[in-house]
Parts: C-alpha cells; structure tokens; sequence
C-alpha cells in the first residue's frame, strides 16, 4: 500500500462526515495542528461509523456484517478497493502514516458489537472495558497522531478520561437507549439500589432510578479526578483530549436531574460546548 498523500477530495469528503456525524471531533480536528488533522478526522470519522451502525440497519446480523467490512479492511482482507470508501482510504493512509496499532482498532470494533444487542452491561469492570477499548482507545491512538513520545506518558489519563466521556455519552444517549429497550448502566449498580432491568427500563420508580443514575455519573466524575491526578497531559498531545472536556458538565448535571434526564436534555449548546473546548485548548485543563 502507498503512503502517498491522498486525494484533497478524500480529505474534504472524510472531514465532512465527520462534520455531520460527530461535531464535536470535528471541532477538535479544527483546534488540532493542520499537518494533524486528516489522521485524526479518519480516526474519529472511522470511530462515528462504528458509533451509528445500528441506527443504519435493522437487526443485529446486517449490523455484525459492517463491522466485518472494517474487520477485513484493518487485517488486510478486504474485498475489493479501499479507494472507493473515502473514510476506509483515509484510516489505512493514517495507520501507515502514524505507525497505529491495528489491533487496537479491531478490538474498538469488537468492544462495538455489544452495541447492536440489548443484552445488559452487567458490572462496572465490563463498562469500563468497554470504555476502555473504545473511549479511551481513541484518546490513545490520536496522542499517537499527535505526538508518539510524548503519548506513552499520557496513557493513564487517556484511560480514564476515556471512561468519563464513555460514561457522559451514555447518560446523553441514555433516553434513546431505553426506548430501544437497551441498558449500559451496569446492574450491579441498579442492584445496589433496589432496581432491575425491567423495572429501570419501566422508568416509574424514579426515586430509585435517580438514585441509580447518580451513581452512574458519579463513576463517571471519579474517573476524571483520576485523570486529572494523573498529572498534567503534554500540551503536545492535549488535543486528544479536548472532546473529553464537554464530559463533566453532562455527568453534573445528570447527577442533578436523576431520572429527569428522559425528559431534559444534558446536551450543552452548540455555542457552550465550542467555547468550552477553545477554552481548554488554551490552557490545556480536561
């Protein structure tokens, strides 16, 4: 495969989806280095398609066989030409380019499997997992973009910012995933507080589903003060982390609504979210 630059159409094409599928990414590709940012709007544009397969397809095998398209793209068994998927020609550019651990991206799609099924995230080790390798993981690979060297000494922050975030994604997404009949907040944090899987997904006892979604956030809030202990992150790499910093703001205020997140939205307006993060590209705090 050519390390050529590629097309300014694909780059364009690529940046654009991103665009329209995951705005705040694509503001960060924005605030990041301009010799950065084909690399990192192939990562995240490749991250959002992962993210939306089941709003594309109707049942769990049609969504299993995109996932297996970018499966056999990363282990090199794919059929027919990656050119003609611009986001697909842009991560193998981005890959040969940065040097990216393949592994890592096909864990991100497997760790994303879990998302076309309704089966119940089961204890907070298996959600921060999941965060783990899908989060966290992106936070990881674009500090290697960023900066290589300087990306190893800010793995622990990127671990568990990546779980903040995951978790703050989730409470936003959390009224579309009961609809769906979904559940990502662990049980064993609806057992701790009297609930079950039906009774949550019911939503009438809202004393204790507050209760439960408290908590959910408050995992969520203990993992960015982890982050934020770990030490300062390398301005090099901070860019990384500047979709992370709209995180605590979702988890505040989810613990503030407690079950009144189905009928508020903890989404922060277009306007406060982009001033939060060009406010954070100064002065390099998550």
């Amino acid at each position: 495969m050519t390390t050529s630059a590629a097309p300014r159409g694909n780059r364009d094409i690529c940046l654009a989806t991103l665009r329209d599928t995951d705005r705040d990414r694509y503001l960060a590709c924005l605030l990041a280095p301009e010799e950065k940012r084909p690399a990192l709007a192939a990562l995240y544009a490749f991250n959002a398609e992962l993210a939306r397969v089941r709003d594309l397809v109707h049942g769990p095998l049609p969504g299993e066989v995109r996932m297996q398209y970018w499966r056999d793209l990363l282990e090199g068994q794919a059929h027919g030409s990656s050119e003609a998927n611009p986001i697909a020609s842009e991560l193998l550019i981005a890959i040969e380019q940065h040097r990216l651990p393949r592994q890592t991206l096909i864990d991100m799609i497997d760790a994303r499997i879990f998302d076309l099924y309704d089966d119940p995230m089961e204890t907070r080790v298996t959600l921060e997992g999941y965060a783990g390798e899908t989060a966290s993981a992106l936070i990881q690979l674009a500090s290697l973009v960023l900066s290589p060297e300087e990306a190893r000494g800010s793995a622990d922050a990127a671990g568990h910012t990546g779980v903040a975030q995951a978790i703050a994604g989730l409470l936003l997404l959390m009224p579309l995933h009961r609809h769906r009949g979904q559940l990502y907040l662990p049980l064993e944090i609806l057992t701790a507080t009297g609930l079950d899987r039906s009774t949550f997904l019911a939503g009438e006892d809202k004393a204790r589903i507050s209760t439960a979604i408290e908590a959910f956030a408050g995992l969520g809030r203990e993992h960015l003060a982890k982050a934020r202990a770990a030490g300062a992150i390398p301005p090099a790499v901070f860019p990384a982390f500047l979709p992370a910093t709209l995180a605590e703001p979702v988890l505040k205020k989810a613990q503030r609504l407690g079950s009144g997140l189905f009928d508020r939205s903890l989404l922060l307006p277009q306007w406060r979210r982009q001033m939060r993060m060009a406010l954070a590209s100064i002065t390099k705090q998550i």
